[in-house]
């Protein structure tokens, strides 16, 4: 079984800046792709970015310049670095791992990310 653990959300100013982690654990292909997914209130959960186990990345466009994504593959840790936020980067974000295309999909249980003043 996958388990994913996020940690690192909070409550931030405007402009400031968060790291979200993501820990997985279990029985995990090394050939995957692991992603963020934000969901906002009455919203439906989008796609922050997302990263191959080989360190290919794409981001979404309201975040490209701001957030980075990376891994490390040695201690099976996400990564989102998210810079310059604003009030509407506010969602629960989710981890997720993705294997063979989404013949398994996993996700973490999210962690609370406000940009508020």
């Amino acid at each position: 079984q996958v388990q994913l653990v996020e940690s690192g959300g909070g409550l931030v100013q405007p402009g400031g800046s968060l790291r979200l982690s993501c820990a997985a654990s279990g029985s995990i292909s090394r050939v995957n792709v692991m992603g963020w997914y934000r969901q906002a209130p009455g919203k439906e959960r989008e796609m922050v970015a997302r990263i191959t186990s080989g360190g290919g990345a794409n981001v979404a466009d309201s975040v490209k310049g701001r957030f980075t994504i990376s891994r490390d593959n040695a201690k099976n840790m996400l990564y989102l670095l998210m810079n310059s936020l604003k009030p509407e980067d506010t969602a629960v974000y989710y981890c997720n791992l993705n294997i063979g295309g989404g013949l398994l999909n996993y996700w973490g249980q999210g962690t609370q990310v406000t940009v508020s003043s």
